[in-house]
């Protein structure tokens, strides 16, 4: 059975990975300046944090290690959104 944090702790914990993912995308978008493929940006963008944070929920044996995972899942949706942004500014699409 995997331990959950209490409520407002989880999620306060993903607000946080939301805010992360919001702050690494933009640090990425600024600092990487050479072209690269969409479709690989978007794997890793997406996969990694999420692939990281359900193996890490379900292998937690610990409330504060199922928040790490929390944090990791909702780090995607953040660094997603700005690059999506980004894309839509910049108007290509």
């Amino acid at each position: 059975m995997i331990p959950l944090p209490r409520a407002p702790i989880l999620t306060a914990v993903m607000l946080l990975g939301l805010a992360a993912g919001v702050l690494a995308g933009v640090l990425g978008a600024v600092l990487v300046e050479s072209p690269v493929r969409p479709d690989l940006v978007m794997g890793l963008v997406l996969g990694v944090p999420s692939v990281l944070g359900v193996l890490t929920v379900l292998v937690a044996g610990r409330r504060w290690v199922t928040a790490t995972g929390a944090f990791l899942v909702s780090v995607a949706p953040g660094w997603f959104a700005v690059l999506v942004l980004a894309q839509v500014v910049n108007g290509a699409g």
